[in-house]
């Protein structure tokens, strides 16, 4: 293993890292900014998009929170869905061009230190650790090991411990994959492409023919599609903005496909095309998934009262054997989240820590020269996210606050992005053939500043997200507590973080 060359405080390059006349090379940028490039650029474009689409992961998000949206709005919240999209397509555009302008590892962190500053920075890059390492042992443990011992014929509630065996196995074998090479993290993501496309869509236009020919009788005509309900009596727009959560929590991680811009070949084009094309093919997807499931409700009333709805309608119209296999391509599609969540992470830690940012820096910063893949991160983050899951187990109401908290953190990071860009924009220059929003630039920022904070009140205001409100108080309260005992004096000496962005050009 070795470390990154030179001290953590480093030189950086021009605003926004890159300007039009920028040498061109991935390896001339790294250069520029102080960086050696350890990792291997193996990833092209669709690996790249396998990323952001896998991470989305709409088979896994519709399977999980379908019932959510149901339970709140009845099946005309499928309608919230291109709502949702069409405003995370618009976090997707600011990502796209912060992906041209500052392709590193990192991310978030990144970007946010090198428009404002370290400290803001920190802050962003600790929500992005908070979030991955809360999201990944929450699908494991709620999600994938449930549904894997049912299908060997086991009840999950009356083995629970059976369950977070296989939870912990599983969480295992993504860092696994990730440690041996990013390249067979890749073979996995990309499959899981084509899974997603089964698991959702196939499924969903099968079940719509088998409702259009008349395979069994349902109660319901088309006009279920727009069929409303408001729980306990609820005012309309705020059932309504309950049940948009069914987009909110699903439609969100595109932004780790701009954490791997340092194993992409060329990272400032494929980094743009696999978020926007991930989001707008995952929400087109998506939506027909919906409508082909929610048409083929059998009884309102009995799907809302299982707490896997799309098992129970697909129970109703196909044979066993179909519905193994669709719950297979489930389990696989949630698996898939993980290799890439556990990648992203590990190259978010990386990133810190070569600039000096975490405790352990120099431990966690070393890269493995033959895999060239950052082993130690992703066996350190590997073991926390195994804590924190099986401290979930131990303490079932605490880890619901904590998988709660998931759902809000992205739109805290897109929030904090796009506000440290909104500052810095007219600093940056464009690059002759990359994305570039141009003149839609300003009206995209203000509405991307707007809608995450309507996200946000959502996702916090209702009394049954208050526990996870805490939850990410005490979060920042932690990463305060870091602050101020050892990394502000090591901002104050130089010896952590990187230059903003007015300093790059000099």
């Amino acid at each position: 293993m070795t470390s990154t060359a030179g001290e953590a405080a480093r030189p950086a390059g021009s605003a926004g890292v890159i300007s039009a006349d920028t040498a061109g090379t991935e390896e001339a940028i790294l250069a520029r900014v102080g960086y050696k490039p350890e990792l291997r650029r193996s990833l092209r474009f669709f690996s790249m998009f396998a990323i952001a689409f896998s991470i989305i992961s709409i088979t896994t998000g519709i399977f999980l929170n379908y019932g959510f949206g149901l339970a709140n709005w009845g099946p005309a919240s499928i309608w919230t869905w291109p709502v949702v999209g069409a405003g995370n397509l618009m976090i997707a555009f600011i990502v796209a061009e912060l992906g041209t302008r500052i392709p590193l590892a990192g991310y978030a962190y990144q970007w946010s230190a090198r428009l404002v500053n370290p400290t803001y920075g920190w802050f962003v890059g600790f929500a992005g650790l908070l979030y991955m390492t809360v999201g990944g042992g929450a699908i494991m443990l709620l999600g994938a090991s449930p549904l894997l011992v049912s299908e060997f014929g086991i009840d999950p509630a009356s083995n629970a411990h059976l369950v977070l065996a296989v939870a912990i196995m599983l969480m295992i074998l993504p860092v696994i994959v990730n440690i041996i090479s990013v390249q067979v993290a890749a073979r996995v993501n990309n499959v899981a492409v084509f899974t997603e496309i089964i698991g959702t869509v196939v499924f969903g236009v099968l079940l719509f023919a088998l409702w259009a020919g008349h395979a069994k009788p349902t109660p319901y005509g088309a006009s279920i599609l727009t069929s409303t309900t408001s729980p306990g009596g609820s005012p309309l727009l705020y059932s309504f903005a309950l049940a948009s959560m069914l987009g909110a929590f699903t439609l969100v991680g595109f932004e780790l496909s701009a954490d791997m811009s340092e194993d992409a070949v060329d990272p400032r084009r494929s980094v743009p095309r696999s978020v926007i094309g991930a989001v707008v093919g995952s929400v087109i997807l998506g939506m027909i998934a919906l409508i082909g499931f929610t048409i083929a409700i059998p009884s309102i009333k009995a799907v809302e009262g299982t707490g896997t709805p799309l098992l129970a309608i697909a129970g109703y119209w196909l044979p066993s054997w179909l519905v193994t296999t669709f719950i297979a391509f489930v389990i696989f599609s949630m698996f898939a989240i993980l290799v890439v969540g556990s990648g992203a992470q590990a190259r978010l830690a990386y990133s810190l820590a070569r600039d000096n940012m975490l405790p352990l820096s120099g431990f966690l910063r070393r890269v493995n020269q033959r895999t060239q893949t950052p082993v130690v991160a992703l066996l350190v983050f590997g073991v926390i996210d195994l804590g924190v899951m099986i401290y979930g187990y131990f303490q079932t109401s605490a880890y619901g606050t904590l998988v709660g908290a998931t759902a809000i953190i992205p739109y805290i990071i897109y929030f904090l992005i796009t506000l440290a860009y909104a500052v810095k924009r007219r600093t940056t220059d464009s690059i002759p053939g990359l994305f570039n929003l141009g003149r839609w630039a300003w009206p995209v920022i203000g509405f991307v500043l707007v809608y995450t904070v309507a996200v946000m009140i959502i996702l916090s205001v209702p009394a049954i997200f208050h526990g996870s409100d805490k939850f990410i108080l005490y979060g920042f309260v932690l990463a305060l507590l870091w602050y101020a005992a050892a990394l502000y004096w090591r901002l104050r000496r130089g010896t952590a973080g990187v230059k903003p962005v007015e300093e790059l050009a000099d």
